[in-house]
């Protein structure tokens, strides 16, 4: 009996979460016909990829080394896809694009609209997680393109950098320092407020701004949200990206802004890929796109700094 794609694609979902419930969610199928076809998988090679209780999953020896020949063919499978599309001159019919946490809600919104005009035959699958997991998922063949924002460390990826932007310091209006810019050693390092650990940001402003992250308060957040709310809250101040003004900042009259006044561009938005990822077409017109649409967005506001 053949091994087929479908049952290596579950099995390979099952050695990500080590929980058949996370992998048939991910799947999209029934937890029973996951573990079905896992079954049928492991009769097939006769060998069990998977010991397994009523409290753990743990990838056997022999395992780890089916999983990493499947991962290889998946995602092959997946480029040979990707290259079946590329001859036309329009997107691929299905792209799987990952996005970070400090990117997606801002960016989303003004991107969506025009490519969905655009390209309307697309089937735009969108994954948000933090940049860790993105490359993880990358490498292994489970999205097909991440937006990523630079500084980050890549290894074995390249990228395609469409947008560049500056931090902003937001603070309460009550403060009485209501300025057009200000320096990273003139704000109080005590009362700022930034992302919790594994957020690509708190790491790119401890850089640009030689901070030793602490808080009288203590306080951290999982999201720009949560942080600019508790500014309004006068429980300190933060740094966010200028995407994130015009939801956050621009119309919260509890709030004021000031460009931080470091070298810049502090940010870089990028496109980031597998090498040898035969989907580039798809980088390409992607990047093409999401600079026109931010371009026409800010046209006329604030000084972004964009990227050809």
């Amino acid at each position: 009996m053949k091994v087929t794609f479908k049952e290596m694609r579950y099995a390979i979902a099952v050695s990500k979460h080590l929980n058949f419930r996370r992998a048939s969610e991910e799947c999209n199928v029934s937890i029973s016909s996951l573990s079905t076809a896992v079954k049928k998988l492991e009769h097939k090679i006769n060998f069990e990829i998977f010991e397994r209780n009523n409290k753990k999953v743990i990838v056997t020896s022999m395992g780890r080394e089916f999983l990493s020949e499947a991962e290889e063919i998946v995602i092959r499978v997946k480029e040979l896809e990707n290259l079946a599309d590329s001859t036309s001159g329009s997107l691929s019919k299905n792209i799987s694009l990952g996005i970070i946490p400090t990117v997606g809600p801002y960016l989303l919104p003004i991107v969506l609209p025009g490519l969905k005009k655009k390209y309307p035959d697309t089937n735009l699958k969108i994954i948000e997680a933090q940049s860790h997991s993105l490359v993880q998922k990358i490498n292994g063949g489970d999205i097909d393109i991440g937006v990523i924002a630079l500084p980050y460390s890549l290894k074995k990826m390249l990228t395609q950098v469409f947008w560049k932007e500056d931090f902003y310091w937001i603070s309460h209006k009550d403060n009485n320092s209501s300025r057009e810019s200000v320096k990273s050693d003139e704000i109080n390092k005590d009362g700022l407020m930034l992302l919790e650990d594994g957020h690509c940001l708190k790491d790119q402003v401890a850089d640009l701004c030689n901070l030793t992250i602490s808080s009288s308060l203590n306080m951290s957040a999982s999201s720009l949200n949560t942080l600019v709310e508790l500014v309004a809250g006068k429980m300190g101040s933060t740094l966010v990206p200028e995407l994130s003004l015009e939801q956050l900042v621009n119309k919260n009259n509890m709030l004021q802004k000031a460009h931080l006044d470091e070298p810049g561009p502090h940010r870089e938005l990028a496109f980031a890929y597998r090498k040898g990822f035969k989907g580039q077409k798809d980088v390409e017109l992607l990047k093409d796109l999401f600079y026109e649409e931010l371009s026409n967005h800010f046209k006329g506001s604030y000084p972004v700094r964009m990227q050809r």
